[in-house]
Parts: structure tokens; C-alpha cells; sequence
């Protein structure tokens, strides 16, 4: 995919922040170094050793000395490596997307940890998202969602639901506007992205059948847009045969899925996930650099 053709001029001319390549580069250097460089603070300085966490089954578990100095520093903007290492698996295990053996270029899966999945979604918008573009969406959709785009002066386009999310036939409809070769002229400004809830919807409570998310996936081939997959409610469903999600059949790496530990661990520890194309997902990372730096790293630790 030419995923230049979706970034935004801002998300575009973003570069690396030269104090967090430092910083990334000092997560790997040995415990005994001291540096100068990066404001890295001495953990020996901390005023917080040691917590103990208790399970609301009773177990409990301990940050000691050890820990707790990393779980309080600075840490990689994506996150700390033994949560990026656990999330992947988790995705793997539980979605298998067929981009994980993809090359970079091509859509490598790739992940970030974010500060809830809000702020992720927040920064998918602004990377995706001119003024005057199109964004199709469910027909109702979930508030925060149209508070993050509305102010980047983009066109919402609401997408009609059902008992069963959206209607792809609807969505046919209303991209039967353009032609699938607009996709490529700046000029026809056909729409490039789709954001959809398609498990237990908000505020609908609507699940898209696994027939339509293969239906609106074909679509999304056929008019070249990015399908921003929303997902904070997938465990939470009575029904275990959940079916296929939309990263599960993303063979083209067009898929971005936002993922959230506030309706399964605790709203209050900030914890999302992205999972993406890697050219995508390397975007966010650069604008995390010059905004929350990284997702806090005791609640990283904590989760």
C-alpha cells in the first residue's frame, strides 16, 4: 500500500525527537552507567522502594527495589519491552493478523502502548485527517470519537446501522459517489478512512456479523481506505465465538486497531494499545515524542 497518501502534512514532516532516539538508546545500556545526557534522573534518588499490589482473588504480587527504579523512570515511547513483547503474543494468539510475516513496507504488524485508547485514536485522527476530508463512521457513533475529529475540519460521513452495525450495502451506496481509481487523485477527495466499533458499539451495542465485516473488508480493498477498528468492548461479550475481526483478515495492512485495559483491568491505569501497519504505527510513535513521551511506565508495569 503507498501509505504516504494517508498521512497528513503534519504527521508527514515528523521527524525523530533527538532526546528520545537518547533516551531509547540508554534503555539498553548497562545498569552500572551513569549518563549525563537526556535528563535521565538517578533511580537511586526515587522516594517510592517497593508496593505491593493486591488481586481482588487475594494473590498479590511485589515491585521491589529492582523494579520499581525502572517502573518509575523514563522508558521507550512504544513501551517498556516486556508489555510490547506480552501484547504481541496476545494478538497473535487471540487475532493471528496474517501482516505479522509481512516485510515493513507492506505492512509489518507493528504495536504501541498508548495512554488509554483514547489518545491513541486521537493521534490516528490527526495523522489520517486534513481539513475537508471525508471520514465515513457509524450512524450513531461514540462521542469522544467525533469531539477528536470534528475539530480538524474534516466532512463526517455517517454510515446507516442496524441491530448488526453497519450496513454494507449503505456504505456501497454512499462511496458509489467516486469511482475505486479516485482513490489515487487528490482532486475527487474520495474518502480515506473508516472508523467503525464493530463489537458491541457505542452507544448501539451493535456487533457487526463476521459475513459483514468480510462484505465491508472487500469494500475497504475495493475504494482504498484505512479501516480504523475501535474494539474497547471485545472481551467483554457474552458470546465466546467472537468471531474474525478486521486485523484477523487484513491481508493488505489497512487495518489500525485501538485496544483497551480500561474496561478489563481499571479505567484509572490509562492503558491502550495500537496495532497496525508499521509505517503507520511509526507515525504515532513520532508524535509521542514530542507529546506524552511514553505512556507512564509504573502503570506499564503494573498492567
Amino acid at each position: 500500500m503507498n501509505y504516504a497518501r494517508f498521512l497528513t502534512a503534519v504527521s508527514a514532516a515528523r521527524q525523530p525527537s533527538p532526546i528520545r532516539a537518547l533516551t531509547e538508546l540508554l534503555m539498553r545500556s548497562p545498569p552500572s552507567m551513569i549518563s549525563l545526557a537526556g535528563g535521565i534522573p538517578n533511580p537511586n534518588t526515587f522516594p517510592f522502594k517497593a508496593a505491593s499490589i493486591t488481586l481482588d482473588d487475594g494473590t498479590a504480587f511485589e515491585i521491589g527495589d529492582s523494579l520499581m527504579k525502572k517502573a518509575l523512570q523514563y522508558s521507550s515511547t512504544p513501551g517498556i519491552p516486556e508489555l510490547i513483547s506480552w501484547l504481541k503474543d496476545l494478538q497473535k494468539k487471540i487475532h493471528n493478523p496474517p501482516t505479522l510475516s509481512y516485510s515493513p513496507e507492506k505492512g509489518q504488524m507493528e504495536l504501541c502502548v498508548t495512554s488509554g485508547s483514547q489518545e491513541g485514536l486521537s493521534k490516528v485522527f490527526e495523522m489520517l485527517v486534513n481539513p475537508g476530508d471525508n471520514v465515513l463512521l457509524d450512524t450513531p457513533t461514540y462521542s469522544g470519537t467525533l469531539a477528536a475529529i470534528k475539530p480538524l475540519g474534516c466532512n463526517v460521513i455517517g454510515v446507516p446501522t442496524d441491530q448488526h452495525g453497519i450496513i454494507p450495502t449503505a456504505l456501497k451506496d454512499i462511496l458509489s459517489r467516486w469511482r475505486p481509481e479516485d482513490a489515487t487523485n487528490p482532486e475527487k477527495n474520495s474518502p480515506k478512512v473508516l472508523y467503525t466499533i464493530p463489537n458491541g458499539g457505542n452507544p448501539t451495542g451493535a456487533s457487526l456479523t463476521e459475513e459483514r465485516k468480510i462484505e465491508i473488508y472487500q469494500i475497504a480493498r475495493e475504494y482504498d481506505l484505512i479501516i480504523v477498528e475501535d474494539d474497547p468492548y471485545y472481551f467483554l461479550q457474552f458470546n465466546k465465538a467472537m468471531g474474525t475481526i478486521f486485523s484477523s483478515m487484513d491481508v493488505d495492512g489497512r487495518v489500525i486497531r485501538a485496544d483497551s485495559m480500561s474496561k478489563i483491568l481499571s479505567s484509572g491505569l490509562r492503558i491502550g494499545f495500537l496495532t497496525g501497519p508499521k509505517p503507520l504505527i511509526e507515525r504515532i510513535i513520532l508524535h509521542m515524542q514530542v507529546s506524552t513521551l511514553h505512556t507512564s511506565t509504573f502503570t506499564q508495569v503494573i498492567a
